[in-house]
């Protein structure tokens, strides 16, 4: 499996540096994340992410926890946190970090265990792909919470990429679906992936959730058109 992330992980936990992940979409051009993203602490973290850690309870599953940046905070705490990641080396380098409870696998093959809280953050959302692989998501994440469980997701409204300075918006023709359904390809030196990535407006997320049987709540509104969400199941 072609895996850019997880090369990029490991050589920074090995190495202390690496050079920055690349990201290309439909839309955008070499966008540069510097991998020590993936290794801050809770006082580099942005409010949004500091929320939703503080609404953290009971036993949690970290989905996409990348290096564990999220886990570790929760587990200095005390907290029963399991960190799930699709990418083996990735898993690798939280073990060896010391977070114990990691779980190797991609989210829709992981079935059978229920958490208090599942947590999907750096734009949680964005595993969905699309709005309709995002209701695939919720419906899969519903019997993985326990009674009266959360779900605490992230993402951001992306219209502001189309906005002329006149306040009016231009579209793209060639594509008819939803604005935020993205085309991603990540790379990190001569490896590359491909994938489907989405950012959702909290109306949409809302009424997606309510599609799945869920009620959504906005628990925080950041700076830049971004939010983080609380999911629970209607009684």
């Amino acid at each position: 499996m072609n895996d850019p992330f997880g090369a990029a992980i490991k050589e920074y936990f090995e190495k202390g540096k690496a050079p920055d992940l690349v990201v290309n979409s439909n839309y955008t051009e070499d966008e540069n994340i510097p991998v020590s993203y993936f290794f801050r602490n809770e006082s580099e973290m942005p409010e949004l992410e500091k929320k939703a850690l503080q609404l953290c309870r009971g036993s949690i599953l970290d989905v996409g926890a990348a290096a564990g940046c999220h886990a570790l905070v929760l587990q200095n705490r005390g907290q029963n946190v399991t960190a799930l990641e699709q990418s083996e080396l990735a898993v690798e380098v939280m073990k060896t970090r010391g977070i114990p409870k990691t779980i190797s696998s991609d989210i829709y093959e992981f079935e059978g265990a229920q958490f208090d809280t599942i947590l999907l953050l750096m734009n949680g959302a964005g595993i969905g792909g699309t709005v309709n692989g995002l209701k695939k998501l919720l419906f899969h994440l519903k019997p993985l919470l326990s009674e009266g469980g959360q779900i605490l997701i992230d993402s951001s409204d992306i219209k502001y990429l189309f906005e002329e300075e006149d306040g009016s918006m231009w579209i793209d023709l060639s594509n008819d679906g939803y604005y935020g359904e993205m085309e991603y390809e990540v790379s990190f030196r001569n490896i590359k992936s491909a994938f489907d990535w989405l950012f959702i407006d909290f109306n949409l997320l809302q009424k997606t959730a309510m599609e799945t049987g869920f009620k959504c709540e906005q628990m925080f509104k950041g700076e830049h058109y971004d939010y983080l969400a609380k999911l629970e199941i209607y009684k």
